[in-house]
């Protein structure tokens, strides 16, 4: 528990970053979701338009620490790979 009068006010800090960020990051797995189930189904126009959602959404994730930004640039090279190997 904390003991000093900063240390309570930078528990109640973390707590609501918390909340913030994890509406954040669902928000971006729900975008990148959409993009997955649309390249399962094989819909490429379906999946392109899904992309334009995800990239930003990823990119601002990364922007904001909640995720690498490596990580967000190579989930949006994978998922983008995905989307060209429909079109043939």
């Amino acid at each position: 528990m904390a003991n000093t009068t900063s240390a309570k006010k930078a528990t109640r800090k973390i707590a609501r970053r918390t909340l913030i960020n994890k509406s954040r990051r669902t928000q971006m797995r729900g975008a990148v979701r959409t993009v997955e189930d649309a390249i399962k189904k094989g819909d490429r126009n379906a999946a392109v338009e899904a992309m334009k959602h995800a990239e930003p959404e990823l990119m601002q994730a990364a922007r904001r620490n909640i995720i690498h930004k490596n990580n967000a640039s190579r989930k949006v090279s994978r998922l983008t790979h995905a989307i060209a190997k429909l079109a043939q």
